[in-house]
């Protein structure tokens, strides 16, 4: 789950790390006040869930609460990137004398958090990595050995930072970020600028917080950050249905049991010359409510022309596939081609069961790429 900076600084001020003032508002007026209660030049600072804000306009100084108030109009309702603005950050404005940055993500590759961090901050960190890439220090931690001063000592010496109340308090900053990676059950903690003041404060001006969805039940006050209004629709409603779904750009709508298996089907979809539509996991003992369910979402899709089943039956048996398939034709009235592929368990009953029903645009292969053939075939 993505947050938006003001709700990434409030986890980063829990955990001791410095950020500026501000205040959340909603409306021009509500910018005015809270330009007010801060006092002196203030950031307006749009809350979308991508990157780019500034260039798309949605980054503004204001030096009085009138301007702060202007500026909120402007900003208010801006796309950026698809993302329409409806909330601002009016934040304190911050001299800056210096910007770094700083990260801590996870590497899957590792198993292992990984920290980054380089004193060319304030621009892209692929930018940074493909131009400079000396200047990036990258350093991983054992999780079973956790954070240690000397990691913090190694990033802020490889880094080149010279001063030496700089690096005492990036090194503080450090080690508390990883505390908030932790804490908060983190995939991502990012920190692009960190600044130094002319005064020498450190200090972070922005925040990318992404939290694992798998351990939103241990933090409930941080999944109530979640915006639901800004989650893709499909992708929400999936989520009340307890169905695991991705939304991408194809054409074949691709239901598997098993991520292993559904992963390897939008692979078998892409060799067969088609464009899939989404990844859609049934789980693991999917029965015949959950492909109703599923089938629900992946037809709300509008670019989907036709949906690949590719089930083979370990827990989940494919005679209750099959009916879960009818039970669905018949309660959402689906107009469009399914191709079926059934093998495990249960898998010659599946297969009587679809034959004996024979409902029209229904076609069942056996094997899994002549299925995601057809399926793109149809799809076209």
């Amino acid at each position: 789950m993505d947050l938006y900076e003001y709700q990434g600084k409030e986890l980063f001020r829990r955990a001791g790390i410095p950020v500026s003032d501000g205040r959340l508002a909603t409306t021009p007026g509500e910018a005015r006040q809270a330009a007010e209660v801060l006092g002196g030049p203030v950031v307006v600072k749009a809350q979308v869930l991508t990157g780019g804000r500034g260039k798309a306009g949605g980054v503004k100084l204001a030096r009085t609460a009138h301007e702060a108030e202007e500026r909120a109009k402007d900003i208010i309702g801006l796309d950026i990137k698809g993302h329409v603005v409806k909330r601002l950050w009016i934040e304190k404005a911050s001299d800056i004398a210096k910007e770094y940055y700083l990260s801590l993500t996870f590497d899957r590759g590792e198993k292992k958090p990984l920290f980054m961090f380089t004193t060319q901050g304030g621009v892209d960190i692929e930018q940074v990595a493909a131009e400079s890439p000396d200047a990036l220090v990258r350093l991983h931690v054992d999780p079973l050995e956790g954070f240690h001063p000397w990691q913090a000592r190694r990033l802020v010496f490889g880094g080149g930072v010279s001063d030496p109340s700089e690096r005492k308090q990036i090194a503080a900053i450090i080690g508390k970020l990883y505390d908030a990676f932790v804490r908060f059950d983190a995939m991502l903690c990012e920190i692009n600028p960190l600044i130094v003041t002319p005064d020498g404060e450190v200090k972070a001006l922005d925040s990318k917080f992404t939290v694992d969805d798998n351990a939103l039940y241990r933090h409930p006050d941080v999944a109530e950050m979640r915006d639901l209004d800004a989650a893709d629709p499909l992708e929400a409603l999936a989520r009340e249905k307890h169905v695991t779904y991705v939304r991408l750009d194809g054409e074949v709508g691709v239901l598997g049991n098993g991520a292993g298996l559904t992963m390897s089907t939008v692979d078998v979809v892409t060799f067969a010359g088609g464009r899939p539509a989404n990844f859609c996991d049934l789980g693991g003992g999917g029965d015949a409510q959950g492909v109703v369910d599923a089938l629900e979402v992946i037809t709300r899709d509008p670019q989907v022309k036709a949906i690949f089943f590719n089930i083979f039956g370990g827990i989940t048996r494919c005679d209750e596939v099959a009916r879960g398939i009818l039970q669905a034709l018949g309660e959402i009235g689906l107009a469009l081609p399914i191709v079926v592929r059934l093998d495990g368990t249960n898998a010659e009953e599946g297969r009587r069961i679809l034959r004996e029903a024979a409902p029209p645009d229904l076609y069942v292969e056996p094997t899994m790429l002549e299925a995601a053939r057809k399926a793109v075939e149809l799809s076209r």
